[in-house]
């Protein structure tokens, strides 16, 4: 209870998975670890609904979204979000070279409706489209998939999931909600941060978690420098090494 005292900490969570720079290498290197996060889910005993998949062009993931559904999953996951290092022997190169891929994962808590977020219409570029991955036989029938984009904030919502426009529409507005109001969370606690005189250096897109297969077998945390060798076992979903060390951390400040 210490540990996830958050305010937001108890709800629900959206993760999103995105590649870096490095086409199918990265790609792959998404879906890996979008399988990790749903091996810990099954561990967990957390229900995954799936709102946006995109299949790699040749391999992998371009972009994932995963609502996740449980207690405290916002509270376990918040500190997976950053990018994510891999080290290997691409399967992907005929050389059979090192490579190092780089995916950045997002996590948004899943906020109640009567969450008091304003959004004003002329701020949103909505596009339709036909759904695509992973959806069943009624993809690709009508152009129900939705694409939101917050024009000040350029913030991409994109939901496939549901079988209407309107009921993608509505579960995306919810998901761009829920950013605009971390952000604002992020900016109240950097101001807060600032007034105490104290140096963050955890911004979104800072390197948090290596995993490296080649030369040798590890998995490190950069913000607590808590360490596995047991890659297979943390890509198979045991990450609570990291997580709980993680809470403990910012218990700890």
């Amino acid at each position: 209870m210490v540990l996830l005292s958050g305010p937001y900490d108890h709800n629900d969570c959206i993760l999103e998975i995105h590649p870096g720079a490095g086409g199918t290498e990265s790609c792959d290197w998404a879906s890996m670890l979008y399988r990790m996060y749903v091996r810990w889910c099954e561990k967990k005993n957390y229900k995954t609904v799936l709102l946006d998949y995109q299949d790699g062009e040749e391999a992998g993931i371009k972009s994932v979204s995963l609502l996740i559904k449980g207690a405290y999953a916002y509270g376990y996951l918040k500190n997976e979000k950053g990018v994510h290092r891999l080290v290997r022997l691409s399967p992907f190169d005929s050389n059979n070279r090192r490579h190092t891929s780089f995916a950045s994962v997002e996590v948004t808590p899943d906020i109640d409706k009567d969450v008091e977020i304003e959004i004003d219409e002329k701020d949103l570029k909505i596009d339709v489209y036909h759904s695509s991955g992973a959806g069943g036989q009624s993809v690709n029938t009508t152009d129900s998939a939705v694409r939101i984009t917050h024009l000040p904030t350029k913030i991409v919502v994109t939901c496939q999931n549901e079988r209407s426009q309107i009921q993608n529409k509505e579960q995306a507005m919810k998901v761009l909600k829920n950013k605009l109001l971390l952000i604002k969370l992020e900016e109240q606690e950097k101001e807060l941060n600032e007034i105490k005189g104290e140096q963050k250096n955890n911004e979104f897109g800072s390197q948090i978690r290596s995993y490296v297969l080649h030369p040798y077998s590890m998995v490190k945390d950069h913000r607590t420098n808590v360490e596995t060798s047991n890659t297979g076992k943390v890509l198979d979903g045991d990450i609570d090494l990291f997580i709980e060390s993680n809470l403990k951390k910012g218990i700890e400040k």
